[in-house]
């Protein structure tokens, strides 16, 4: 029986550690703080393969939304995701003509995205202003949704500690090695725990491990602001992304408003005296397009530190100068989470090499020569149609 670590209790860390002990692996997941505390409780958490480019890793993040529909077959619910769709106008001219080349794109890649009218638009967000649109044309990317992380986290490591999984909250101090073997992991107690292999699931934190440069890669982390608003008579259904300001449910009748325009500036030590002008001014614009927001105040401000690997893709793969090293860093955590927990689980268990992978692996980073290939492969279908 092979020995795991699993560093990061996320949507990544609890997924892969849910596929290896369903595998019969022993594995632990070590969480220095508590589980989802990282960039995955601090995420607009959008489920898509939508602005993902190039085509390789627009497949993939594909692949991720089929396995969160194949999730419902396998446990008979899942209470963590929200369908729906997701609607897109955009008012600015340059975006205007992104959104449609976009569009275009897509359509040739077969994932579900058309135009539509804005009485369907009406028909789809009731509560939305009757002419929120404006003249834009308006996109509809019907498989689209969006997940709850907390969810989703506390079902997978619930269902990882049913069959054997230990949840250890403790901070990881360094990766124990025998010249180029992983042995385990130390932690801030002073313990050593045991592992065949360690599998770094934490994300914008990837090379702060006390590692050494045999286990380092250029990460390109931003910041995200995230706004959620008190409780309201909510009737917004699914995502909306526009110029101004994107939004989506939050639950309990809360709204969740996010924009790129509003994250400048700020770092994960910015206060809330930092960030509410910021978040006042974002319910403000999404009042003009839903108007049961106006005089709505904002209930929580998160800033988060999103996972991005210096080359903007993930980097998902062994670490070629150290044995039994996995990273797992993405930022596209809502919509991989299912399909990786799944990938990684079968890797690390001796399964053939994941293709769809090839490109993405840390090994780039380590001028290792790899097959690019997927990258120039013709365009393949991916069937995105939501199970009936």
């Amino acid at each position: 029986m092979t020995q795991f670590v699993v560093v990061g209790a996320g949507l990544l860390g609890t997924s892969i550690a849910y596929r290896l002990v369903e595998r019969g692996h022993s594995v632990t997941i070590v969480e220095r703080d508590h589980p989802g505390a990282g960039t995955s409780g601090s995420s607009f958490a959008w489920t898509n393969s939508n602005e993902k480019s190039p085509y390789n890793y627009h497949l993939i993040n594909a692949l991720g939304m089929r396995a969160h529909r194949e999730l419902e077959n396998e446990f008979g619910a899942r209470p963590w995701f929200h369908g729906g769709g997701a609607v897109e106008w955009r008012s600015n001219a340059h975006e205007a003509q992104e959104l449609d080349d976009r569009v275009a794109r897509l359509i040739g890649w077969n994932y579900a995205a058309e135009w539509i009218s804005a009485d369907r638009l009406h028909k789809l967000e009731p509560a939305l202003a009757r002419e929120a649109s404006g003249d834009a044309k308006i996109a509809y990317f019907a498989d689209e949704g969006w997940m709850d992380p907390g969810v989703y986290i506390e079902f997978f490591l619930g269902k990882a500690r049913d069959l054997g999984a230990k949840l250890r909250r403790e901070s990881v101090t360094g990766v124990e090695l025998s010249g180029d073997k992983v042995t385990g992991v130390k932690t801030a107690s002073g313990t050593t725990i045991g592992a065949d292999v360690v599998v770094n699931c934490t994300g914008r934190w990837a090379n702060d491990l006390g590692q050494d440069v045999r286990m380092t890669f250029p990460l390109a982390p931003t910041i995200g602001l995230l706004v959620v608003t008190a409780p309201a008579q909510s009737g917004v259904r699914r995502v909306v992304r526009t110029s101004a300001v994107n939004l989506r449910p939050d639950g309990a009748g809360r709204i969740m408003l996010h924009s790129e325009h509003d994250e400048q500036g700020f770092t994960l030590e910015s206060s809330s005296d930092d960030t509410y002008p910021a978040a006042v001014a974002m319910i403000e614009r999404a009042s003009r397009i839903y108007p049961e927001l106006a005089g709505a105040r904002p209930e929580a401000m998160r800033l988060s530190h999103r996972a991005i690997p210096g080359d903007g893709v993930s980097a998902v793969g062994p670490v070629p100068e150290v044995s039994g090293y996995y990273a797992a860093v993405t930022h596209s955590g809502a919509t991989l989470a299912p399909w990786l927990g799944q990938v990684v689980a079968a890797e690390l268990a001796g399964d053939a090499d994941n293709d769809a992978l090839q490109d993405f692996r840390p090994a780039r980073f380590f001028g290792r020569q790899i097959d690019t290939s997927a990258s120039t492969r013709k365009a393949q279908h991916v069937s995105t149609t939501p199970d009936r």
